[in-house]
């Protein structure tokens, strides 16, 4: 999924932590990113089925490993806090 090499890592860093999150006002601002990024990739690759649904699916997979690590956490906090549903 999203665990490249170091050295890659490095280089993808230093752009995005440019950031500043505070200029993202909602979730309309991230998605507009992850859209523009996935144009951007686009860009360098043959307009074929293979390569679109790659870039889809790369989306896809990166939204499955953030549920996975953040959102299931903190339903599984809601249930220790709330209790389970019977």
């Amino acid at each position: 999924m999203p665990y490249i090499k170091q050295e890659h890592r490095q280089i993808y860093d230093e752009v995005l932590n440019q950031l500043d999150t505070k200029d993202f006002q909602n979730k309309g601002d991230l998605e507009y990113c992850i859209f523009k990024l996935m144009v951007i990739y686009m860009k360098s690759k043959e307009f074929k089925y293979s390569n679109l649904h790659d870039t889809a699916y790369a989306a896809t997979h990166c939204a499955d490993e953030f549920r996975r690590r953040f959102l299931d956490r903190r339903e599984d906090k809601a249930i220790m806090e709330n209790g389970d549903i019977q």
